[in-house]
């Protein structure tokens, strides 16, 4: 057979006219000769779409079990000879697939796992112009031993999310590359359905995202289930998807479909040959049998997007929340319903109330429903619901035969969680129903697990009865119902920090503008994910008339002075604000008071804290137009100390009436830490502030009064083509943007035709003005500046106009100093906005204005700076 194989290839190869799909029938006749047990599947409409060339079928349960790539005749990148071209199609294939072999129909190089096991040369080329015959006995050994070994075993959470992620991303591509070319597909109705349905700016990438991730974790959920997985396929997942998650079930239903798109089907089958090498028992095992109070599923799904996509996480604002926190939120949220509300049974209470309510036509009824509803709007793999269920199954110890029927009557139905992104959900899913449903054979509950794929940000949909008749419809209305109807006593979570936030929807944008009102700011930043989901939470609490806000979150609030109006708006609505303030920003080199480290509790650079925003109606001693007292608590040291201290914290002591009468009860023994800020206009601070010269204070000059024109100094958004270190390189540039035509300019420097159009139209119609700029403080560099945009983004040339050529002086300073000093800086150069960045930053220019022992004002170029050199 090897040597018809031989004839063949070089019969055709003589014809001089062949390409790498002309020889793919002989390779696949060979395969299926030497292969008996396979079969060779050729599929170049699959191929085109970025599968393998060849799947090799086993032909006793028709999964695929290993496949081939071919490239054409003495290819270069397969022999090594330029490793470049087919490089990241390679490695993306060895990452994902556990059997491979990629060949030029002359040489064979084998994989299995991502290693490479063997290469063989089949072929090779003779005087005649064809090929012989070379090392037949060990191709045809190898070939077998390659398509027999089994794939290794899966026996770690952490192997399979990275397994799950590699096979995702071929998914993501081949569903991206279907997106692209056939309009017409079951694919593209379905993306349709997720823009109408789900998000209504989603790109066809993130279809693609969101989809892969749905299949891949669909399986994982299935394959959890299966106690025969010797023979698990995507078949099968379909009835194995627990009922409590009917989303998944209903795609699922597709996806098992014969008439599956074949560009995706392969995939799906390889994952399913993935999950039925993994053993569960090992994976999962123990999270089985301690799921009341272990975890392992906790870096589960960052796993798996750090070998997905680390851009990923990042935008979504995507943060493991430490279990400490997590605790410490969902204690505090228990204790204060037990002793604020008269809950006795706090966070366990399934007590139920009527509620008057509106459908979708906005028609009043009536509904009973439990008082104490909890919704985490960010839920993400359940973290927060998961230790919910933990603290309250510590109620049942000694009646735990009560928790099944307490589960389905008093539970399930009060626990609610949103989540847009597609991995976490399932998760999230898997969690809260091992959970609840305690003993790992028992049979999953019928009733639905409220978490919902939704936005959050999104108000709920007032024409949702006619929305597509999908399950994804389906999802989306039983998500409104809670965002409509839902009484929520309780929100809480941890929700994405993401300053350049995707969610710009009317109606998120609507409710913000309370914290934007009256700010005369010509820079506002509000818009910060974290900000829409404090005052998304906010919402709720207010419609439900009381309840508790808890989240962590980035601590920029609580004294930004552009969230003066957000805090305002905070003590005007709630009775109590509890602020446990984390820092740990490393941006502004935060240190403990004792000088030793200060940790952040995440592995972020921006600080945190924990926020507990609680309006009470049971007890309404808060006086008319009173604000809410704040009780505030600092904690600073290394990672685990901060931990330790959020196991045995516990709330200040009850504060019976408002005010500051309350001082000394938090002063008390029982919580020394805790103590009453006073948050007076026009700031509101949420952080312990010294007012004691407040009055004389006021007496002075704003900066922004005192200076009539300023800017934040000029920005380039191109630092290589506008800042230097001498004289020759801007001169050289300033040369080239003269003389050189647009498209010249666009090979040389690497920028876009509109950009280089309008820099050489701004060197051509301007003259220069000067070549130094002050970069940084103390850094003094060269540069191109012209009056006009062109090459510099923002020139701010109504001020900087009066440093060129001139005998003048600038006074650098920040609006806010966060030491409590004046941070001066003085020059005679141009200035560049990195210099104030930088100011805010350096305490090394932290300088009075006034001589308060001298009795005068000093000499700000010879006395402040001793003599030196203005800059």
């Amino acid at each position: 057979m090897i040597n018809t194989y031989a004839q063949n290839v070089s019969a055709l190869f003589k014809t001089g006219v062949t390409t790498e799909h002309s020889f793919r029938g002989y390779l696949q006749t060979l395969l299926e000769s030497l292969l008996p047990n396979y079969m060779a599947v050729n599929e170049p409409k699959r191929s085109a779409c970025g599968a393998p060339d060849y799947a090799l079928i086993d032909k006793k349960n028709k999964i695929p079990y290993a496949y081939v790539e071919a490239k054409d005749l003495f290819d270069n990148d397969l022999r090594g000879v330029n490793p470049k071209i087919h490089k990241e199609q390679f490695d993306r294939y060895k990452k994902a697939l556990s059997h491979v072999c990629f060949t030029d129909y002359l040489e064979f190089h084998f994989y299995v796992d991502g290693e490479a096991v063997d290469s063989v040369c089949l072929l090779e080329p003779n005087s005649k112009g064809g090929f012989n015959v070379v090392n037949e006995d060990k191709f045809i050994s190898v070939l077998q031993s390659w398509a027999d070994c089994p794939m290794q075993k899966i026996t770690s959470a952490s192997r399979l999310a990275e397994i799950m992620a590699h096979k995702a991303q071929l998914l993501k591509e081949s569903i991206l590359k279907t997106l692209k070319t056939e309009e017409n597909s079951e694919i593209h109705d379905q993306f349709a359905t997720f823009k109408q349905v789900l998000i209504n700016d989603l790109t066809e990438t993130s279809f693609a995202d969101i989809y892969a991730q749905t299949i891949a974790y669909g399986m994982f959920a299935a394959r959890l289930h299966d106690n025969t997985p010797e023979d698990f396929s995507r078949q099968e997942a379909a009835t194995l998807i627990p009922t409590s998650n009917p989303f998944l079930r209903k795609i699922f239903q597709s996806i098992a479909g014969f008439d599956l798109d074949s560009r995706v089907a392969w995939i799906v089958d390889d994952l399913a040959k993935a999950f039925a090498a993994t053993d569960m028992d090992k994976v999962m095992g123990r999270y089985r049998q301690n799921a009341l109070h272990e975890d392992p599923l906790i870096h589960f799904y960052e796993d798996f997007l750090a070998a997905y996509d680390k851009n990923l996480r990042k935008s979504c604002g995507v943060y493991y929340t430490p279990q400490s926190v997590v605790r410490f939120i969902v204690r505090a949220v228990d204790n204060i319903l037990i002793r604020d509300f008269d809950f006795p049974d706090g966070l366990a209470d399934d007590k139920q109330e009527i509620y008057k309510l509106k459908d979708a036509t906005d028609k009043e009824y009536t509904k009973k429903l439990h008082r104490v509803q909890i919704l985490d709007p960010a839920t993400g793999t359940g973290t927060f619901l998961a230790e919910t269920v933990r603290q309250i199954y510590k109620k049942f110890e000694g009646n735990e035969g009560m928790w099944p029927s307490y589960v389905e009557s008093g539970l399930r139905p009060r626990l609610n969680g949103f989540e847009l992104l597609m991995a976490p959900y399932t998760i999230a899913h898997l969690k809260l129903d091992m959970m609840m449903n305690g003993d790992e054979n028992a049979p999953t509950s019928n009733n639905r697990t409220r978490i919902f794929l939704t936005n959050s940000l999104e108000e709920h949909h007032r024409d949702a009865n006619t929305l597509f008749a999908t399950w994804l419809s389906d999802e989306s209305k039983q998500a409104d119902s809670v965002k409509r109807d839902c009484p929520v006593m309780v929100m809480m979570g941890n929700p994405p920090y993401s300053i350049s936030s995707h969610n710009k929807g009317e109606w998120i944008t609507d409710l913000l503008k309370i914290y934007k009102k009256d700010l005369n700011e010509k820079k506002i930043n509000i818009d910060d994910d974290y900000i829409k989901f404090i005052r998304l939470g906010q919402h709720y609490i207010e419609k439900n008339g009381q309840g508790i806000l808890a989240y962590i979150s980035n601590n920029s609030y609580i004294d930004g002075i552009t969230h003066r109006q957000m805090r305002k708006t905070l003590l005007d609505v709630f009775d109590d604000i509890y602020i446990v303030n984390l820092h740990g920003n490393s941006k502004r080199k935060e240190t403990a008071p004792d000088g030793g480290k200060d940790e952040n509790v995440f592995d972020i650079m921006v600080g945190t804290n924990i926020g507990i925003f609680v309006k009470n109606t049971n007890k309404p001693s808060k006086k008319k137009n009173e604000p809410a007292t704040v009780h505030y608590l600092d904690l600073y040291g290394a990672r685990k100390e901060k931990y330790d201290e959020l196991d045995n914290l516990s709330l200040p002591a009850l504060v019976e009436t408002h005010g500051r009468a309350c001082q000394e009860k938090h002063a008390s023994n029982e919580c020394p830490q805790w103590q009453i800020l006073d948050c007076p206009a026009p700031n509101y601070f949420f952080v312990p502030k010294d007012f004691g010269a407040q009055e004389e204070y006021e007496k002075g000059l704003k900066i922004d009064e005192l200076f009539k024109n300023f800017f934040s100094g000029i920005e380039t958004q191109k630092d290589a083509l506008n800042i230097f270190f001498n004289d020759r390189d801007r001169n050289d540039v300033y040369v080239d943007f003269r003389n050189l035509n647009v498209m010249e300019l666009c090979d040389k420097y690497k920028v876009s035709i509109e950009w280089a159009s309008n820099a050489k139209e701004g060197f051509l119609s301007n003259p220069l003005l000067t070549d130094k700029i002050a970069y940084r403080p103390f850094d003094i560099r060269f540069t191109n500046y012209i009056s006009k945009q062109g090459i510099m983004a923002r020139p701010r040339f109504e001020v900087m106009k009066n440093m060129i050529d001139k005998d003048n002086f600038s006074l650098l300073s920040m609006r806010q100093s966060r030491d409590g000093s004046i941070n001066v800086y003085v020059t005679d150069k141009i200035i560049s906005k990195d210099t104030l960045s930088s100011l805010d930053r350096c305490t090394m220019f932290s300088l009075y204005l006034y001589d308060e022992a001298g009795g005068r004002h000093l000499n700000i170029k010879e006395e402040m700076l001793g003599g030196r050199n203005a800059e």
